[in-house]
């Protein structure tokens, strides 16, 4: 299949090699187009928890792109092959135009393999053997199935996480904006992205809740209907709150409000919730006691290490919204919220203890679909490898067809050129032509049973045979 895999990722690195083999920016758009010197297409994978060039290895004697046409170099190997009544190794298709077009040897790879790798350590300044030992290197079959399983999840820091997905799906989009994709490489894409797709689709991995940001958005889902007629109360504008908000307004919650200390975090939170659909209003923590009674959820992750929503306020609250039910999410240690407010009908409230322990159970279900996730996996990176040697062996029959003709067009154009002479019998020239081409259309498959004889492999000989037998009686 040629496609290897080199990288680093939260498993084989720490964090401070992989921030320095980062590449981000512009730097992705460059590397693309200096590693496209050297593979046959590529796309770079650059994430928090990883870095990785997934690239296709070049032929060795074709031009860039393994799609291309029949190259200037294999044209001249096929006018150069010998006539037949030469010498038996010259009188058929020559190995250099056929043979190693079609294959690669491991050493090959391996050479390109470390091409990349020692391109990377100089691209990014750093000595190879310090980097070497955190790089793992994939190929053909086990490429694939790597790609695969980063693909669907299995390969992440959080189990079943979809966001790599996208990230690779942006990478790939990168790729193709620099025009270093070549046609073999993205049909391998376009086989991972459906692959991974069925992977998420027809397993378990990816349904459970097991960050405490999508905890909390499921949360929502199972307690409100009619989202947007549904507010979000943010109660501090940190990191945490920051995930939990991001989430829960892509369920479509038509209206939030960010109390915040410090009003210019606030505001850039609130830049980033706005949406053609969704109000956004920015008030003082002061002014929290007032503005809970418009909250339908309330998310507060403070460093306060007092109280800010007490019992008594939300009793209160509960009476100026009719006591419409609430949904309160505490992720502060020490807590934001009373935790006896727990106690008040008609209030939901989940600590970060609550959202763990669910999480700790959906982990386990995820590991226990992983196992399907696998298998599922195994078998279709097994009905890709198919479809691709289909494919491949489709371009080989076509470039094994173009050799053939060459040699044919060699032999026709000699023969024509003896008819012209006066003194030659036209029934010799015909017989020297047919005996010829004879010895040309015959010599590969001759040879492959020659070849299968000596090495004892009966179930080759008899397939050959058996296929020749029948493309005769076909005739």
């Amino acid at each position: 299949m040629r496609l290897v895999v080199i990288g680093v990722n939260h498993k084989t690195a720490p964090v401070a090699l992989r921030e320095r083999l980062a590449l981000v920016g512009d730097d992705v758009n460059v590397a693309l187009k200096q590693i496209e010197a050297f593979t046959d297409g590529s796309v770079i994978v650059s994430t928090c928890n990883r870095t990785e060039i997934y690239a296709l290895v070049p032929h060795t004697s074709t031009s860039h792109h393994a799609n291309s046409p029949l190259s200037d170099s294999q044209s001249s190997d096929i006018q150069d092959v010998k006539t037949a009544g030469h010498s038996s190794s010259n009188n058929t298709l020559s190995n250099n135009a056929f043979s190693s077009s079609m294959n690669i040897s491991s050493a090959a790879i391996s050479a390109h393999i470390t091409k990349i790798k020692t391109w990377l350590a100089d691209f990014k300044q750093l000595p190879l053997i310090d980097i070497d030992p955190y790089l793992y290197v994939h190929r053909d079959t086990h490429a694939l199935t790597h790609w695969l399983r980063v693909a669907a999840g299995l390969d992440s820091m959080i189990l079943g996480e979809p966001q790599i997905l996208g990230q690779i799906k942006n990478s790939v989009h990168l790729a193709q904006d620099q025009k270093v994709l070549s046609n073999q490489l993205g049909w391998i894409i376009d086989q991972v992205f459906a692959a991974a797709k069925r992977v998420r689709n027809e397993t378990q991995v990816g349904a459970q809740a097991v960050s405490l940001s999508f905890a909390a958005a499921k949360l929502v889902t199972q307690i409100f209907d009619d989202l947007p007629s549904r507010t979000l109360l943010v109660v501090a504008a940190g990191e945490m709150n920051r995930l939990v908000a991001t989430h829960i307004a892509g369920l479509g919650v038509g209206r939030v409000i960010i109390c915040n200390r410090n009003p210019e975090r606030a505001e850039a939170l609130a830049a980033e919730l706005r949406g053609p659909n969704r109000r956004v209003d920015v008030r003082p923590l002061q002014e929290l006691p007032q503005v809970l009674a418009e909250a339908d959820i309330v998310s507060s992750c403070s460093g306060s290490m007092d109280l800010l929503i007490d019992k008594t306020m939300t009793i209160q609250a509960l009476k100026r919204r009719r006591y419409q039910p609430m949904l309160m999410i505490d992720l502060a240690v020490p807590r934001d919220i009373d935790s006896t407010i727990s106690r008040i009908d008609d209030v939901y409230l989940y600590s970060v203890d609550d959202l763990q322990h669910v999480i700790a159970g959906n982990i386990e279900q995820r590991r226990q679909a992983a196992v399907d996730a696998e298998l599922l996996v195994s078998q279709l990176v097994v009905e890709i490898d198919r479809r691709f040697q289909v494919r491949q062996v489709g371009k080989d029959i076509q470039q094994y067809r173009a050799c053939t003709q060459g040699q044919v067009d060699k032999l026709l154009h000699e023969s024509i050129a003896k008819l012209q002479q006066d003194d030659v019998s036209p029934e010799d020239i015909i017989t020297e032509l047919s005996r010829r081409l004879t010895q040309t259309l015959t010599h590969a498959p001759s040879k492959l049973m020659r070849k299968a004889a000596r090495e004892g492999d009966s179930e080759l000989l008899d397939f050959v045979v058996s296929g020749l037998q029948d493309a005769h009686r076909g005739h």
